[in-house]
């Protein structure tokens, strides 16, 4: 094999359409044999139950994931009326059971109360820390320990009836939004309980499911062949703005010099997140910054190719 197809030579964003039953983490692990790399992370985790998209960063790219903006998600998700577990999806403990079930209009109406921006409270069996320890190992522990609600945005939840104690929810959301809590919450506004049973990721900010790929697949590919499917690096800064810079300026970028709009003619707000290119390759990002009397200028904040 060609130095230029080991997989270890692969830097990007590949979308991973995760199986039920496993961890983001690993999903990570299993990645990082394929790639034959270290550098491998997730850009947000999916519960063992759920399906679907998952960004996940490999190689150099393991570097944007401090500079990612939070980005919205979509879901479909399937809740169960008259349950309520210790981890608020069907996986859980038993907590409680209702018979006396709502209508479809009573549950489409407590549902719509939850579009917009409310107060989430982190689920117990979550990787959320509080005090350096996660809120899952405490909760396996059989400790609870004291949360403070976090503010989400729900954009919008469309509900479908699928039988008496079954309903199809497609929510989009903002990032860090709990769906089983979500489910559990309408439950309690319901006042029968509820739990999620099913849950798909179909969207993670500009990535869906028409980019993503199984597990199954990338196993059963060529080194070549698996190493086309990760998406190039300056993918996951679509949104900014992108700047072509000769073999000097590139240089200076390189060793940590800012370069002055003034001089490179462009006009770039301050705080604007600009993609750096050499020879149409992507190598960096960079920020636009005020120097004082000098002007603003583009500062390096990341090397993405040495």
């Amino acid at each position: 094999m060609k130095r230029s197809e080991k997989p270890d030579t692969v830097s990007g964003v590949l979308v991973i359409d995760k199986h039920t039953g496993v961890t983001s983490h690993r999903i990570v692990q299993i990645l990082r044999k394929l790639y034959d790399t270290p550098r491998v992370g997730h850009t947000g985790t999916l519960d063992p139950l759920a399906t679907g998209v998952l960004p996940v960063l490999i190689g150099r790219a393991v570097k944007a994931s401090e500079f990612l903006l939070a980005s919205d998600k979509e879901y479909d998700a399937t809740l169960r009326l008259g349950i309520a577990t210790d981890t608020q999806d069907i996986t859980g403990t038993v907590l409680s059971v209702c018979e006396d079930l709502p209508n479809e209009k009573e549950v489409q109406a407590a549902a719509a109360e939850f579009v917009g921006e409310i107060q989430q409270l982190p689920p117990m069996y979550s990787a959320v820390k509080i005090g350096g320890r996660k809120l899952v190992d405490a909760a396996r522990a059989g400790e609870t320990i004291e949360r403070s609600p976090r503010p989400v945005q729900i954009h919008s939840i469309e509900i479908q009836k699928n039988t008496r104690e079954e309903y199809r929810l497609h929510v989009i959301c903002s990032k860090g939004t709990y769906i089983r809590t979500l489910c559990a919450d309408i439950g309690e506004r319901l006042g029968c309980g509820a739990t999620l049973t099913a849950l798909r990721r179909t969207r993670s900010g500009i990535f869906d499911l028409s980019h993503a790929h199984t597990i199954e697949e990338l196993e059963q590919a060529a080194p070549a062949a698996r190493a086309s499917m990760v998406l190039p690096c300056d993918t996951l800064f679509s949104h900014c703005p992108a700047l072509r810079l000769n073999d000097f300026q590139a240089k200076l970028i390189r060793g940590g010099t800012q370069l002055y709009q003034q001089k490179l003619k462009t006009d770039f707000s301050p705080g604007t997140r600009v993609r750096l290119y050499q020879n149409d390759v992507f190598f960096a990002l960079g920020e636009v910054r005020e120097y004082g009397a000098e002007g603003s200028a583009i500062k390096p904040i990341r090397l993405f190719v040495l």
